[in-house]
Order: structure tokens, then sequence, then C-alpha cells
């Protein structure tokens, strides 16, 4: 069916947004099903004194998050690139409840910050521990992600008796080759010192979040109005049984001005079927 200009680039907004949205979510059901399920990590699992750390809490949120990304693209995909309403409106019901889930997580860890900084020093702790005690390449992979966003080094930041200084990111100078920032310092300080700076990432993800779901209720709507054709109707009026006269014609137009129109071909004297006695 035909879309305008606006229903074209709200659908080609929401392909591009649930592919991100997609990539984001393999990645972090990929590296939580690692976690849980590797040989070096598995354990950790099922020590009961540890089943309720910061480690197994990370990792069962990258799953349950990686899970519930994928399913709404799922309905995202669909609804945009085939152009269906239901499947449209369960991804923009789906949207709301992430955009509003995101603002509330925000709005608590920036009033909770000194708790969540001491849970993701934890976490960071213990991916240290194992990475140095089995060199996991999935743990590996987490480390080199952490330290080259936060760029910090390690549990002590000085690079010649560093364990994990593989995973570090490249000095900016010659102090920095020598000693960097540790990692629990600046995780701790995160949401102290850069409190404003985290509250802005989970408002602007559900901003983003928000343009997506108005994309997605104005494509629907543009859908509802190229389904509507445009019809031109084709009557005959008739003087006798016999004897037909030429067909009258009475046109009927839609509000919709880009739609083709569809023609009914009238009933003609040959195709009229005569019943006999």
């Amino acid at each position: 069916m035909a879309l305008d200009g606006c229903g074209l680039l709200c659908k080609y907004i929401l392909i591009i947004f649930n592919i991100i949205f997609a990539v984001v979510g393999f990645a972090f059901l990929g590296l939580g099903l690692w976690l849980r399920f590797s040989d070096n990590t598995r354990a950790v699992f099922h020590v009961e004194e540890l089943s309720s750390s910061a480690f197994v809490m990370g990792v069962t949120v990258l799953i349950a998050l990686g899970a519930v990304m994928l399913f709404v693209v799922m309905f995202g995909d669909y609804g945009a690139c085939n152009e269906k309403r239901c499947a449209l409106q369960v991804f923009s019901a789906l949207l709301a409840i992430l955009a509003a889930v995101v603002v509330v997580v925000g709005v608590l860890a920036n009033y909770k910050r000194d708790e969540v900084g001491s849970k993701l020093v934890e976490f960071y702790g213990t991916l240290y521990a194992l990475y140095v005690h089995n060199q996991d390449p999935g743990i590996a992979v987490t480390l080199t992600f952490i330290h080259n966003t936060l760029h910090c080094c390690g549990a002590t930041g000085v690079s010649i008796i560093e364990l994990v200084k593989q995973t570090c990111p490249k000095p900016d100078g010659f102090l920095e080759s020598i000693k960097m920032d540790s990692c629990p310092g600046i995780i701790a300080d995160a949401f102290n010192s850069k409190a404003p700076m985290m509250m802005g990432i989970f408002v602007g993800t559900g901003v983003l979040l928000i343009i997506a779901l108005i994309c997605s209720i104005t494509l629907s709507r543009k859908i509802i109005s190229a389904s509507t054709p445009q019809y031109i109707i084709l009557t005959q009026t008739t003087s006798t049984r016999a004897n037909f006269q030429p067909a009258q014609h009475e046109v009927v137009t839609s509000t919709c001005a880009d739609q083709d129109p569809v023609f009914f071909t009238p009933l003609s004297a040959a195709n009229i079927p005569v019943a006999y006695a």
C-alpha cells in the first residue's frame, strides 16, 4: 500500500532503530549467556554465599534486558517492514513501557547512587578476579569494554604490576603509560561526581524510545489512511426489462487524494442472466 513522505520517513526510522536495537540486544544476551554458562564462571551461580552477589545480579540483568530488547524488535521490524498495524500497536505499547521503566530506573539510580556505585564496584571486582584466575575470553571482552569506556586500567592502574593490562586502553601520554586511573575508584565516583551525566544517559535513552514511539504511532495512522481506497461506482438504470438504456454514471469519491481510483464495470444486457420459463 502507498505511503506518503511522512509515512515512509517513519518507516525507515523504525527499521534503522530496530536494527541498532537488535544488535545491542544480541550483544547483551550473548554476553549474559556466556557469563552464565561458561565453564569458568558457572560455579559462581552454584555457590550459595554468592547467589545474591552483584555479579549474579548483573548477569541476570544482561540476559533479561537482551531478551526483552529482541522481543520488542521482533514486533517492530515485522510491523515496519510489512506495514502491519497490529504489530505496530504492540510495538508502541512495549516502547511506552520501556521508556517509562528507563526513566524510573534512572531516577532511582540517581537517588541511590552510592549503593549503585558500590554494587558496580563489586561486580567489577568479581570480573577482575575471575579473569585473573581463568583468563576467560568472554570476561576479557567485558573488561576491555569497561576499561575503554571509563578509560581506566584494572584494580591498580600501574602498568608494571597490573595483571589485566592487556585489556586496558592505550595511554594518552607518558604519565598514563606508567600509572592510569584504577577502575574501582572511577566506578565509585561515577555516580557521585558524574551523577548529572548518568541521569542524562537514562533520560536520553528514554527520549530515543519516545521518538521511536511517535514514529510507530504515525506509521500506524498512515497505514490506516493508505488502506482506505477511492471508489468510482458506476450504476446503470433501465426503462424496461427488455430495453436497456446506456449507463448513467454516479461518482463517489473518498477523502484520500493519493489513492488510485477503483472502477466497477456495470452490468450489461450481455452478462445479466435471464430466467426462462
